[in-house]
């Protein structure tokens, strides 16, 4: 889930029309992993085509997708996570543990009738397979939506678009791409407006947010390089924090002492002993310039071949994408031919 900012953080809501004509860099796996928890049938099941792969990312990703581009011409690109960090893989071990908990408890749910209970479980008991991943980039691709592959972390490689001004800024629920750096992040980039709470069994209403990492520096009166102490403090995807120590109390403390070398003893001795190796990861992360941000024009056949025959899409369903894609690449060319014919 990355570092919890919400008790501390400085936003400023957006409409999606606040957004038009902005290029996205998205984290991918953290959207999937979204559609793949909360688009599924009513007993808590993803949805299968009829040899049992899984489709529930693809339909969210599809349609909501073709929809910003559009109705509200925003540009979403798609960076996929590569290799994790070793200093994550204690963060991973406890995912899969929290994930065959909640699968447990889905088939208890299921075996009693309570289909209720077993949906808010099955909203968390699932993982992204290499098939899904790859099933995902192959419709993007499709589309004439540009992928690209990080070397390790999606958010940091999205953090580096946005700082090289490729793209106008991150965008992720989570919040680790402001720790790696980039100047914008886009949070709730969704059309619903509506947020499931499995812990609650209700939803809550979701108005897309833009963070301004300077903006919010300033109003912290903090550093960058001390945003990531504070992030050590509280706890981030690579180390364990400091029992005790929620966001507010951990801006007071770097507030006073300025860096984690600089704490009270009481404290500084209950930091993880690879406070280091995080502040590189967040400082230094592996990012590539290799990628290319051009959007094509949608491949039809192989979309219909791909999402129809393949996937078992319903036709009439794929041909509503295809003519928002049309609508995209018909906006796209009268923007270059006036660009290339001034009056």
């Amino acid at each position: 889930m990355g570092f919890n900012l919400a008790p501390i953080l400085v936003k400023q809501r957006l409409s999606l029309n606040d957004l038009w004509g902005r290029v996205l860099a998205v984290d991918a796996n953290n959207m999937l992993y979204q559609f793949l928890a909360l688009i599924r049938m009513s007993d808590g099941k993803p949805f299968t085509d009829a040899e049992g792969h899984v489709t529930s990312h693809l339909i969210g990703l599809v349609f909501r997708t073709t929809r910003l581009l559009a109705e509200y011409n925003i540009r979403p690109v798609f960076v996929f996570d590569g290799k994790p960090p070793a200093q994550k893989m204690l963060t991973l071990k406890e995912r899969n543990l929290a994930r065959s908990k909640a699968r447990r408890e889905y088939e208890s749910a299921i075996d009693r009738g309570d289909y209720a209970t077993a949906w808010s479980k099955a909203v968390r008991m699932d993982s992204l397979t290499q098939e899904m991943i790859g099933d995902a980039k192959r419709v993007l691709s499709l589309l004439g939506i540009p992928v690209v592959q990080a070397p390790q972390e999606g958010e940091a490689q999205a953090a580096h678009m946005a700082r090289r001004e490729d793209v106008w800024a991150a965008n992720s629920r989570d919040y680790d791409a402001v720790l790696f750096g980039a100047p914008r992040l886009i949070r709730y980039l969704t059309i619903s407006g509506q947020e499931y709470l499995p812990n609650k069994g209700t939803s809550r209403p979701l108005i897309p947010e833009l963070i301004d990492l300077q903006k919010m520096l300033a109003t912290l009166q903090i550093t960058l390089e001390q945003l990531v102490d504070l992030a050590v403090l509280v706890g981030t995807d690579f180390n364990t924090g400091v029992r005790g120590v929620g966001p507010k109390t951990a801006l007071k403390l770097i507030g006073k002492y300025g860096a984690l070398e600089s704490l009270p003893t009481e404290i500084k001795d209950k930091l993880p002993q690879n406070f280091q190796e995080v502040r590189t990861l967040f400082s230094h992360p592996q990012v590539t310039n290799n990628y290319d941000l051009r959007f094509s024009e949608a491949e039809e056949k192989g979309l219909v071949q791909f999402l129809c025959v393949e996937r078992g899409f319903a036709v009439d369903k794929v041909h509503v994408v295809i003519q928002r894609m049309r609508l995209f690449g018909a906006r796209e060319a009268s923007n270059l031919s006036a660009w290339l014919n001034p009056r």
